[in-house]
């Protein structure tokens, strides 16, 4: 079966394609490509749902590395806020 490996950075990524045994587990993905001890994964998804290890793969997969995040969505988004200047209400 085939399925394809994604890491993804800020402004790029890797996306590997590979050729797997019918019952490979994401597991077995991330040890053919040699990614089994990426420092920097913390999880791993499945077409963006997050997934273990021993979750069995189909044809045509599409596994992804999750890294942490870079900043709390909620802070990032209360910031670009308060950046943004007021808008005045105009009356009729």
């Amino acid at each position: 079966m085939k399925i394809q490996l994604v890491r993804a950075w800020p402004r790029r990524f890797e996306a590997i394609e590979l050729e797997l045994p019918a019952g490979a587990t994401v597991g077995d993905a991330l040890v053919a490509a040699g990614l089994d001890r990426d420092a920097e994964t913390v999880a791993h998804a499945v077409f963006g749902v997050r997934v273990a290890r021993d979750v069995p793969l189909q044809d045509g997969d599409r596994v992804e590395l999750l890294r942490p995040l870079q900043a709390d969505p909620k802070t990032a988004r209360r910031r670009r806020a308060e950046s943004r200047p007021l808008k005045q209400k105009t009356r009729p």
